[in-house]
């Protein structure tokens, strides 16, 4: 069992930054998870998601499939290793939380996924400089490398050196919704699910309205989308649907199948590899 730990800082939302004009790899899929679902409601890590998460991974590597995890969490997992009682103000205390807490994280994924018999690697981003050529074929040969090895990606913005993703009110990745898209177009992916903490995009906000309905396929983001993303996230993620609907927007436009479900049922990944209904799909753009 193994972990590798890459440092790189590619420039990350904007879509001619990062848009690529290859074929996408069918069996290759990117998977996000946000603080919400490694967190418990007393902001402690939720050792059962680590695990059922890991397993399913694993096991749908198993089945062919290349698989990278885009993962959050970072600050809130360290605002509990260091016993605050609330996430902090302060950048500095912040990004002291942020290097704290990926080291748990990181262990935590090293442990589960190596009970499956898997190597991880670490893979840490700032939003600086993708539109470097040279950097970008950089980090691109890395996931590639990376998965031919057989080895799993988990990446994460360095909260713990950028201050732009954590001071920002509009923040450029929103807990890593819309990195996950970015790395989703290097990597060629031909899936990105997000796993959030709600079963998909509703014609109406469900924790408001009871009869809010959930919205299984959209074939176009407009503004008539937008307008149903309503506030921010929960309490312990930064990213609400807004930040969701970015990140499908990127990805579909390079014509990369895009699901939002539940975190709280990763096995729902089996269902979204066999072309099952799982959540909310926005199609991916026909090339």
């Amino acid at each position: 069992m193994g972990l590798y730990t890459v440092h790189t800082a590619p420039r990350a939302y904007h879509g001619a930054s990062v848009r690529v004009s290859s074929s996408l790899y069918q069996n290759r899929i990117v998977v996000k998870v946000g603080t919400s679902t490694l967190t418990n409601e007393m902001g402690k890590s939720n050792l059962r998601s680590f695990d059922r998460l890991a397993c399913t991974l694993a096991d749908i590597q198993n089945m062919g499939y290349e698989v990278i995890l885009v993962s959050s969490g970072a600050i809130a997992v360290g605002t509990n290793k260091l016993n605050m009682k609330e996430r902090p103000e302060s950048m500095r205390m912040k990004q002291a939380a942020a290097a704290v807490g990926q080291c748990s994280i990181m262990y935590l994924y090293d442990k589960f996924f190596g009970d499956y018999d898997k190597t991880i690697a670490q893979i840490l981003l700032n939003a600086g400089d993708m539109e470097q050529e040279e950097k970008k074929e950089n980090l691109i040969n890395t996931f590639n490398t990376l998965l031919e090895m057989e080895i799993i990606p988990v990446v994460n913005e360095n909260d713990s050196v950028s201050y732009t993703e954590i001071e920002s009110e509009d923040r450029l990745f929103g807990d890593n919704d819309v990195l996950s898209a970015v790395v989703a177009v290097l990597c060629r992916a031909k899936r990105l699910v997000i796993l959030s903490d709600i079963d998909g995009l509703y014609d109406a906000d469900p924790r408001l309205h009871t009869n809010a309905k959930l919205i299984k396929r959209i074939e176009r983001i407009d503004e008539a989308v937008y307008s149903l993303a309503g506030g921010a996230g929960s309490r312990r993620g930064t990213g609400g649907m807004k930040t969701k609907l970015q990140a499908a927007g990127l990805a579909t436009a390079q014509g990369i199948d895009t699901i939002i479900t539940n975190g709280k049922n990763p096995e729902a990944l089996y269902d979204i590899i066999k072309g099952r209904g799982a959540g909310t799909l926005f199609a991916g753009k026909r090339l």
